[in-house]
């Protein structure tokens, strides 16, 4: 800070010193005062600018806690739009309520509307009827990295998907000219490990179409009437971007064989089944979409779901042959440093139980055997030790199971 008036001693005797002197001394004092001026107004300027600053923050802070102390609102569906007023059905414990809305709101909402209720059940706003997240974030937006070439020993199934789900798509003038319906779905079943989930994300790979992948677990909700609603959801997403493929991973979790269980968990994945057969096959046209589903339990599915019309063609998915062993063990070796000692078909042939998950869990296996030994290159020796370990592991799973059974 400059100096104060009172720090500046003054250059003259009051009783000696001229009237000149005077004025010279008192205009120096005027200039420390404007300077002193001066830099308490710069001073007042930056209080001022951070007081405005913290003024906003407590207000955005005073708006911010008014709205967490607000009661936060419900969504429900509008039922009935009548004279009385608006019949509504609150989601999660599906109440019913009739309430009274102005005219002006009345001519924004109609039945199936989504609106935003309040504690006491009056519509506060119209809300939009998009498709359940859940349903839109099941879209595959970047291709997967497996090809029909990444697939050994499924030739005719490869060709069977094929001819169902990128045919119809790619040339569906060949269909009318033979004046056929395309096939609209696919059902892949067989033992676990055999490629059929690959068989999928090589659809997704080769097709332009957009794909929609999910498991039937993620169908099964707590609530009423959430699993059919994302049914719904997951095919007007399709619709939206036709044509498409859904691909629907373990279709048993909803689509086992009806029983007369009460249970209320029961009834609401039958209830999420009827939407599903309902969307493949009902009273609307599905339009460009087709259907993959899999499964490793064909036994329990219900029976109205295989039916022609869901699912055209059931293509089961086996463990492969030793000509199929042997092209998938050569497949995950691609990239491998392999001795020439390594005989595939001797592998192909000593591997007669393996599913193609387990062929590329020995080649695994067998890399890590010769990491342990401090090798870059990889001998049939390991081929060997890695499906003795992999074999071994899979008798004792079994094991396990039988006694948990």
């Amino acid at each position: 800070m400059s100096d104060t008036v009172d720090d500046v001693d003054l250059p003259y005797d009051e009783d000696e010193a001229s009237q000149q002197e005077k004025i010279q001394a008192l205009e120096e004092r005027l200039e420390i005062l404007e300077a002193q001026n001066e830099e308490m107004r710069d001073k007042l300027l930056d209080a001022n600018a951070e007081n405005n600053k913290y003024q906003q923050k407590l207000e955005r802070l005073t708006h911010e806690n008014k709205k967490l102390k607000q009661s936060p609102l419900f969504v429900a569906t509008v039922q009935e739009v009548t004279d009385e007023g608006v019949i509504i059905k609150q989601h999660g414990n599906n109440q019913e309520a009739l309430t009274e809305v102005t005219d002006e709101m009345r001519a924004d909402i109609e039945p199936d509307a989504r609106v935003a209720v309040n504690n006491s059940l009056s519509i506060v706003k119209p809300l939009s009827n998009e498709t359940d997240v859940r349903a839109r974030v099941m879209e595959v937006t970047e291709s997967p990295e497996v090809s029909y070439e990444d697939i050994g020993g499924l030739e005719e199934q490869m060709q069977e998907v094929r001819e169902t789900v990128e045919m119809p798509l790619e040339k569906p003038e060949m269909f009318d000219d033979v004046g056929i319906d395309p096939p609209s779905g696919v059902l892949l079943y067989g033992p676990p490990g055999t490629g059929k989930t690959m068989l999928a994300k090589a659809v997704a790979n080769q097709t332009d179409a957009t794909f929609i992948k999910m498991a039937g677990s993620e169908l099964v909700h707590k609530f009423i009437g959430e699993g059919a609603k994302l049914v719904r959801d997951l095919f007007d997403v399709a619709r939206e971007h036709e044509p498409a493929v859904i691909f629907i991973d373990e279709i048993d979790a909803i689509a086992a064989k009806r029983t007369e269980s009460k249970t209320s968990g029961d009834a609401e994945v039958q209830r999420t089944m009827m939407q599903l057969l309902s969307e493949m096959d009902g009273f609307e046209e599905r339009g460009e979409i087709r259907i993959i589903a899999a499964t490793n339990r064909f036994d329990m599915l219900d029976r109205a779901i295989l039916r022609p019309g869901r699912f055209d063609r059931l293509i089961e998915v086996p463990k492969p042959n030793a000509e199929g062993r042997e092209i998938i063990f050569e497949i995950h070796t691609r990239g491998m440093n392999v001795s020439d000692d390594v005989d595939f078909a001797a592998l192909a042939e000593e591997a007669d139980n393996a599913s193609g998950a387990d062929i590329k869990a020995v080649c695994t296996e067998a890399g890590m055997f010769a990491i342990r030994d401090d090798r870059t290159e990889i001998r049939m020796e390991d081929f060997r030790s890695a499906w003795d370990k992999v074999e071994a592991e899979s008798d004792e799973s079994d094991e396990v199971s039988k006694t948990f059974a």
